[in-house]
């Protein structure tokens, strides 16, 4: 996970704090809304995905304003990202979790929420 937040913090250019909290709930997201096999298989290679996503697990909401990939934007406003840096943030923790669990597995994950494509 150290490798992924470093690779954040350098490629966004926020902090390491802001960084973790957005990759913790991004992953809390994908096993609260994704496909549940594909999410587990991902999460098994890789590492430290799981303890983080328990850890913003209970971050993520439902329902018509707090749930689905609006809801998940909306926290990571929170942190005080704009549009361009969630954008970035994504498609560094996809390209990661493609590296680690392989591009079939990911691409299952991201196809199974309605929206996500678009910003990953």
């Amino acid at each position: 996970m150290d490798e992924l937040i470093t690779r954040i913090t350098s490629t966004v250019g926020i902090d390491a704090d802001v960084a973790q909290n957005a990759v913790g709930l991004m992953l809390a997201f994908l096993q609260k809304e994704g496909d549940a096999a594909a999410v587990s298989d991902m999460m098994s290679k890789f590492p430290g995905a799981s303890e983080i996503a328990a850890q913003y697990a209970s971050q993520i909401g439902g329902g018509f304003l707090g749930g689905g990939v609006m809801g998940l934007g909306q926290k990571l406003m929170g942190l005080g990202l704009g549009m361009g840096d969630m954008t970035t943030v994504a498609k560094e923790t996809v390209a990661f979790a493609k590296e680690k669990a392989g591009a079939s597995t990911i691409d299952q994950v991201v196809g199974s929420i309605p929206g996500l494509s678009q910003f990953v």
